[in-house]
């Protein structure tokens, strides 16, 4: 997909991942991106930083998980803006600890937000993508969408649906011309990870890395993204040995107190 002159929707795009993919976006030529969070703030940020590149941003704040709220916000928007024609759905939140000791709003909040805010908003576009029979839907999964996590448990339980969902799509939507494909980060230096307990001996990388494969892969037809080295190795690992690979994740997994449960809204794994 040639990005040049079209217009793209962000989601999580205030801060971590969804940020550095929109300024990413703007640095390779896209006319307009359209910012969604739910912090209108980081959002006017973000859209001043993508003005100065030439790039023009559409601050939207919305909650993704009221589905009526988002069918109007992308129906004017759509109809002010013209047609949209690149979505990433970026957005999520992460809940950290054993699960033995995690809390059920804390896992409804995930489900909520990491699984029916994507299909919210990727099902009001996808409709209007097949009216144009173009587009591109990237959704933002995890290499924990492939491996199991200890202490994130539910989080990889959404990021395994996620993948799915992906697929699912990647079949339906192919007839109308429109390329659904997912994007598996490893750990990434965002704030989600300043409020988790590290897993041992899993290097990082950032924001910026994540948003530069992105982009360079748009132009292929890939179904998947891994992003660093660490993610092609533990999917080969889960393939060849998982027996090994299980007992090297209960090595690496936190084994101190886990830290107090808050809400994390920006993207790391």
């Amino acid at each position: 997909m040639k990005i040049q002159g079209k217009t793209a929707l962000v989601t999580g795009a205030s801060r971590g991942i969804g940020r550095a993919i929109a300024l990413e976006l703007a640095n390779h030529g896209i006319r307009r991106i359209i910012l969604v969070a739910r912090n209108q703030t980081h959002l006017a940020d973000v859209a001043s930083e993508i003005k100065a590149m030439g790039v023009e941003g559409i601050v939207l704040p919305l909650d993704l998980t009221q589905t009526i709220d988002v069918n109007i916000a992308i129906a004017n928007t759509w109809k002010h803006y013209g047609p949209i024609h690149l979505l990433v759905n970026c957005a999520g939140v992460a809940h950290q600890a054993p699960f033995l000791q995690t809390k059920l709003p804390n896992v409804q909040a995930e489900l909520s937000l990491n699984l029916m805010g994507i299909y919210n908003m990727t099902h009001v576009l996808a409709r209007r993508m097949a009216s144009k029979r173009e587009g591109r839907i990237v959704n933002v999964s995890s290499l924990m969408g492939k491996i199991g996590a200890p202490t994130m448990a539910t989080y990889s339980a959404t990021k395994f649906a996620i993948l799915g969902f992906t697929q699912a799509l990647r079949s339906e939507l192919s007839a109308y011309n429109i390329k659904v494909t997912a994007l598996l980060p490893s750990l990434t230096e965002t704030d989600m990870v300043r409020n988790t307990q590290r897993f041992r001996w899993v290097a990082s990388m950032t924001p910026e890395k994540v948003a530069t494969v992105l982009v360079n892969s748009l132009g292929k037809e890939s179904p998947e993204i891994l992003v660093g080295w660490q993610s092609h190795l533990a999917v080969l690992g889960s393939r060849i040995a998982p027996r090994l690979l299980e007992g090297w994740l209960h090595l690496t997994a936190p084994k101190g107190k886990p830290k107090p449960q808050s809400p994390l809204w920006s993207r790391s794994f």
